[in-house]
């Protein structure tokens, strides 16, 4: 899966969300979907915040709190690109598209 085009990605998780959308008790809309992100990018900060030792000693003494490693963060961050995709999807957004011109419009206003 590795070899997948960023086209490729955005449809095998737009099959992902289909099968939810089979199960889920309704449908999130926009609103559900930005809540979600919110959350998911919360979950990151606090993997962050873990990783790189901004709280407590103590708190690794907790078994219950969160053990955040690489993979924790990569978790999170495919659930905050799942949560983009969605929202794209709702507002009929070509993502790789958006996210090209806004490459190009960066390195624009690097060379001034």
């Amino acid at each position: 899966m590795s070899d997948l085009t960023f086209k490729e990605v955005v449809q095998k998780t737009n099959e992902v969300i289909e099968a939810f959308q089979k199960v889920e008790q309704r449908d999130w809309g926009v609103e559900g979907n930005m809540i979600e992100l919110m959350k998911q990018v919360g979950q990151l900060s606090q993997n962050v915040m873990v990783f790189e030792k901004y709280y407590l000693a103590k708190r690794n003494e907790n078994p219950n709190y969160n053990k955040a490693s690489k993979d924790e963060i990569g978790n999170e961050l495919s659930d905050i690109l799942f949560m983009i995709i969605r929202i794209a999807n709702h507002y009929d957004i070509d993502l790789e598209s958006a996210h090209l011109k806004e490459l190009e419009l960066a390195l624009k206003s690097l060379k001034g």
